[in-house]
């Protein structure tokens, strides 16, 4: 199936300029183009803008991108260095997610802190609440 640029920027929400750039880049070297010279998006490239989304998401710059690319077309002599890269981009990953979980935490607590200063009608009333009387489901977030 093919599909023109804008389809392509409406299904996966990417600007039709980044779209473009990812094509100025090198990013989508196999991708066909109309009689005209316009853009026309397969599944290949589909699938290629998934794999980008994801590891940009990840916290992986373009330029690394377009070296897994370019290891992408070396076929099996790179299988290697592409599985080390996704298990270090997983740590990665991992390792934003714990810190994202810290603050969650610290923001469950506050929350917690707040309702009940202002259920109590003032914040003396919790500031210096013992940690026994703390809901033990956000006792340990307690900065």
């Amino acid at each position: 199936m093919y599909y023109s640029i804008g389809e392509v920027a409406h299904a996966t929400g990417i600007a039709i300029s980044t779209l473009r750039y990812y094509d100025r880049e090198g990013m989508f070297p196999n991708m066909e183009r109309s009689n005209g010279g316009i853009r026309v998006f397969s599944d290949t490239e589909i699938n290629t803008l998934r794999v980008i989304e994801c590891l940009k998401a990840s916290g992986m710059s373009i330029k690394s991108i377009k070296e897994f690319l370019i290891w992408c077309r070396e076929s099996d002599a790179s299988l290697e260095k592409r599985r080390d890269m996704f298990y270090a981009r997983l740590g990665e990953v991992e390792k934003q997610i714990e810190a994202l979980q810290a603050t969650k935490n610290t923001l469950r607590y506050k929350c917690w802190y707040y309702d009940t200063a202002l259920a109590a009608g003032s914040e003396e009333a919790v500031k210096n609440l013992p940690v026994d009387e703390i809901p033990a489901d956000v006792r340990d977030y307690k900065i």
